[in-house]
C-alpha cells in the first residue's frame, strides 16, 4: 500500500527546489550569455546589460563568462533535487490513489506548486503589512506575486491532469460499455496531444526566441522576466500534459469503470475525517 505524505523532507525538497530553480531562472541570461551568445552585438549588450542590472551576486568572480559559483551549484541542483523529490514524494489522504512510479515526477511538481502557494501569500502579506501599516510599499511585491500566481496556474495544470482531477463531464460517459469508454479515452488523448503539438510547433520560435532568447522584461521598476519565462513555461507544461494523458491513458486502461455521483462513498468520508484529525 502506497504509503502517504507528511514528512519534513517532503517539505525541504520542494523548498531547496524553488529557491535553487529561482536562482536559475533570475540568471538564466547568465547562461545564454556564457554558453550561447547573441550573434547581434546590440542585443548581446542589451541582455548583458539586464543581467548587469540584476545579478544577484555581482561582486563573486565569475567562474568562466557570466556564470559564478552559485550559478553553477544551482543549475546541478535543479535535476539532483528533482529527482530525489520525485522519488522521496508520497501520496496524500485526498490525492489520486492508483498512481505508478512513472507519476511521480508530476506529484513532486504538485509539492512545488503547493510551496510556491505558500510563498506568493507571504509576499502578498507582506506587501498588504508594509503598505497599510508601515506605509512603505515595495516596487516589486506585485510584479512578484503576478509572476509566481503563472507558474502556479501552468504547473498546477500538470498535477491536475495526473490526479484525473480537470473538468470532466460523465453525463454520456457513465452511461457507455467500457469498451466504448476507452474509444472515448482514446480520442481525448489524441486530442491532448494534438493540441499540444500544433500549439508547440506554431509558437516555438516565436517563444523560445523572441521572448526567452532575448529575454523580454516586463517593463516596471522591479522589471521581472515574465514574458521570457511564463511563454516557454506555457510550451513545457502543456508538453508535459501531453505525456502525462498518455500515461494516464495506459494505467486506467484496464481500471474498472467508475461511477460518478455527488453523493461521498465510504472512503471519501474517512479520508475527510483523516484530514480534519477526527480519525
Amino acid at each position: 500500500m502506497q504509503r502517504t505524505s507528511g514528512s519534513l523532507i517532503e517539505w525541504l525538497i520542494p523548498l531547496a527546489f524553488i529557491l535553487c530553480a529561482g536562482w536559475v531562472v533570475w540568471h538564466i541570461p547568465a547562461y545564454f550569455l556564457t554558453w550561447f551568445p547573441h550573434e547581434n552585438e546590440s542585443m548581446r549588450g542589451q541582455v548583458t546589460a539586464i543581467f548587469d542590472r540584476n545579478d544577484v551576486t555581482p561582486n563573486l568572480s565569475p567562474l568562466f563568462g557570466k556564470i559564478d559559483l552559485v550559478d553553477l551549484i544551482a543549475l546541478v541542483m535543479v535535476p539532483v533535487l528533482f529527482f530525489f523529490g520525485a522519488k522521496t514524494v508520497r501520496r496524500a489522504n485526498m490525492e489520486f490513489e492508483h498512481w505508478r512510479p512513472v507519476d511521480r515526477g508530476a506529484v513532486f511538481i504538485g509539492r512545488v506548486t503547493m510551496m510556491l502557494i505558500i510563498l506568493m501569500t507571504s509576499v502578498m502579506l507582506y506587501e498588504v503589512f508594509l503598505r497599510y501599516v508601515v506605509e512603505r510599499p515595495t516596487l516589486w511585491a506585485n510584479e512578484l506575486s503576478l509572476w509566481l500566481a503563472g507558474f502556479i496556474f501552468l504547473m498546477a495544470g500538470l498535477y491536475a491532469m495526473q490526479q484525473r482531477s480537470h473538468i470532466r463531464i460523465f453525463l454520456l460517459y457513465d452511461v457507455c460499455p467500457r469498451w466504448l469508454q476507452r474509444v472515448f479515452d482514446c480520442i481525448t488523448t489524441l486530442l491532448i496531444v494534438l493540441f499540444a503539438f500544433f500549439l508547440v510547433y506554431g509558437s516555438y520560435k516565436q517563444v523560445f526566441e523572441n521572448k526567452l532568447y532575448k529575454w523580454e522584461t516586463f517593463g516596471t521598476a522591479f522589471d521581472p522576466p515574465i514574458p521570457a519565462t511564463l511563454q516557454p513555461l506555457v510550451l513545457i507544461v502543456i508538453s508535459l500534459v501531453a505525456v502525462q494523458a498518455v500515461l494516464n491513458l495506459i494505467s486506467d486502461w484496464n481500471a474498472e469503470p467508475e461511477i460518478h455521483d455527488d453523493t461521498p462513498d465510504e472512503d471519501e468520508i474517512r479520508a475527510l475525517k483523516r484530514a480534519v484529525g477526527q480519525d
